[in-house]
């Protein structure tokens, strides 16, 4: 039976591509990348909303990054990062819920963006933006250390896809030195994404800025 092949419409550098390309990864599902603008005329007509990814595997064209997830792990990966148990399935759904709804918006917009938008642009850093949202992200940072002192991961014993959506978004805000400072003082939060990020499929995944990183003598 050939290998599958996951061709990925996107943002390179984004946190949704990597929330996909890990999903991948986990399957052993290959993976190539065309590096598509969100409001571009072509990646409208894959996705009416104007959002990446969108991607195109077995033939189907999909967008909506929880709906290509859970179809990559349930047709390729046995739904293994999917708990067959409805109650801790329904607290791995809570979980990607609150990283998409509430602290992806608050990170991006809040934090991440200003911070790119001043490193790669050469804009002023609106420094104003991040400090109004501060408060925002510690708050939301405590919640999910709380979570993470009472489980191994978010939805319970086992790695699923919670943990993919949630350190895909906490580890840029890790990288920002904000964000760094914040996470520092959470040591549950901060271990739990030491230990995950040690994980072959995040590994396989990091942006070239964590390898440089990672590289740089301590």
């Amino acid at each position: 039976m050939p290998v599958p092949t996951l061709h990925i419409h996107g943002t390179i550098i984004s946190t949704y591509t990597r929330i996909v390309q890990t999903v991948a990864e986990e399957a052993g599902v290959g993976w190539t990348i065309t590096a598509t603008p969100a409001q571009s005329e072509e990646n409208r007509r894959r996705h009416p909303f104007g959002k990446v990814p969108t991607v195109e595997i077995d033939g189907l064209s999909l967008y909506e990054s929880v709906a290509i997830t859970q179809y990559i792990d349930n047709v390729h990966n046995g739904g293994s990062l999917q708990p067959d148990d409805p109650k801790i399935r329904a607290e791995m759904d809570r979980w990607i819920a609150i990283a998409n709804n509430y602290l992806f918006p608050t990170f991006e917009h809040g934090l991440l963006m200003p911070r790119l938008a001043h490193e790669y642009l050469k804009t002023p850093l609106r420094s104003d933006i991040i400090e109004a949202a501060l408060p925002d992200i510690a708050r939301y940072l405590g919640i999910v250390c709380e979570r993470i002192e009472m489980s191994p991961h978010f939805a319970g014993p086992d790695f699923t896809l919670a943990d993919i959506f949630l350190y895909c978004m906490l580890r840029p805000v890790q990288m920002t030195s904000e964000g760094r400072n914040l996470i520092d003082q959470l040591l549950p939060l901060r271990h739990w994404l030491n230990r995950t990020g040690k994980r072959d499929s995040l590994l396989s995944t990091r942006w070239p800025r964590e390898i440089e990183n990672a590289a740089e003598p301590k």
